[in-house]
């Protein structure tokens, strides 16, 4: 959800590790609460198979340009068709897209279920009822993108605060807990949403587009080097209830997201046994 920042390549100068004889991995991410959850928990299911995996945190320019030049075998955190779609347009041939691990994803605007707003279209009329305001995240975000189009679209005279998610989040919680209206930016799977009883805005001009889905992808000649590795990449899939689920635990105090990972495949060992037969 983060704009092109190619220039953050120089964050890879961390991660040119060789693979040591065939057994490490290297799985890229970016620090969003359901790429950390996907991420450790594959991270498990391979160290069952003995690998030895490495985790790296990126940006999401730099997360899909590791994968494209083999600094990373790796990512189960590519959101398409529109909010990373760019990067996928610059790099579709130099990376092996295999395809959703989650699917019915969505962004958009999210307000509590008790507010009577019901679409983006109501904010022309009601923007004072929300302070004038919706609240985003990173300002290079590609739900923050899709955010001002739909400012532009809707005719809207609201103003898009950006910051980051955990400032988004709080100010959700502050606005419930004080029973006021709000407009954040949201997006599925969420942690918020297994937390918060909250709805979308309605967007009849589909300024964030149609339902998305959450993809893997891996470096070109992984299917070809390490077989293994790829055949469970094929089969890695989480529902967002799942998803949810695990980030509402890792929000709490002291969660490790190891360690709500592993719970979390305890609790569906058929399914991981799945991915790894």
């Amino acid at each position: 959800m983060r704009a092109p920042i190619f220039g953050a390549m120089a964050c890879l100068a961390l991660i040119q590790t060789p693979a040591a004889a065939g057994k490490s991995v290297r799985i890229a991410y970016v620090e969003w609460a359901d790429a950390v959850v996907a991420t450790n928990i594959l991270k498990l299911a391979l160290e069952e198979k003995g690998y030895q995996v490495k985790t790296i945190p990126l940006a999401a320019a730099a997360m899909w340009q590791a994968v494209a030049t083999g600094d990373a075998d790796a990512s189960v955190a590519a959101w398409l068709p529109v909010t990373q779609g760019a990067y996928y347009e610059k790099l579709k041939n130099r990376i092996d897209l295999i395809g959703p691990n989650v699917t019915g994803a969505r962004i958009g605007w999210a307000v509590p279920a008790s507010s009577p707003l019901t679409s983006i279209e109501d904010l022309a009329t009601k923007a004072s009822e929300v302070d004038g305001k919706v609240i985003g995240i990173d300002p290079g975000a590609g739900v923050m993108k899709s955010s001002e189009a739909a400012i532009k679209a809707y005719g809207l005279k609201v103003k898009l605060l950006d910051g980051s998610d955990a400032t988004m989040t709080s100010a959700l919680k502050d606005a419930i807990r004080q029973k006021k209206d709000v407009v954040v930016t949201a997006w599925t799977p969420h942690w918020m949403f297994a937390r918060y009883d909250l709805k979308y805005l309605a967007d009849p001009k589909k300024s964030f587009g149609e339902a998305e889905s959450v993809n893997t992808l891996a470096r070109k000649g992984l299917k070809e080097d390490m077989p293994e590795v790829y055949g469970v990449l094929q089969k890695f899939k989480l529902t967002i209830k799942d998803e949810e689920a695990v980030m509402a635990e890792n929000e709490e105090k002291g969660a490790k997201p190891e360690e709500t990972a592993a719970k979390w495949i305890a609790q569906n060992r058929a399914t991981v046994d799945g991915w790894l037969k």
